[in-house]
């Protein structure tokens, strides 16, 4: 699996922004990616240092639309702490 299979998206919301500042990005991965393929993805897309990665599988929420009702899709969500001396990823440099 390549690394760019594995990271779907970041995740930014108001929690993500808050650990921006602590070098903690949040993104959406793969559903079967462990936490191995996880960190070495985000050292390769990103020439980063990952420190540890913590994995939450995140339940599709109820929906409704009239009388009619469903679930948004299940997906799983990484959140990646990098070591102290590595540099921070550009793409949320902008953002905090």
């Amino acid at each position: 699996m390549a690394a760019h299979d594995i990271i779907i998206k970041p995740l930014l919301s108001e929690k993500s922004y808050a650990g921006i500042k602590d070098k903690k990005y949040v993104f959406i991965v793969k559903k079967d990616a462990n936490k191995t393929q996880i960190k070495l993805a985000i050292e390769e897309i990103f020439g980063v240092q990952v420190e540890k990665v913590n994995t939450a599988n995140v339940s599709g929420k109820l929906k409704r639309q009239g009388r009619y009702e469903g679930y948004t899709p299940d997906y799983k969500k990484a959140i990646v702490q990098l070591k102290k001396d590595s540099k921070s990823i550009e793409f949320f440099d902008s953002l905090s």
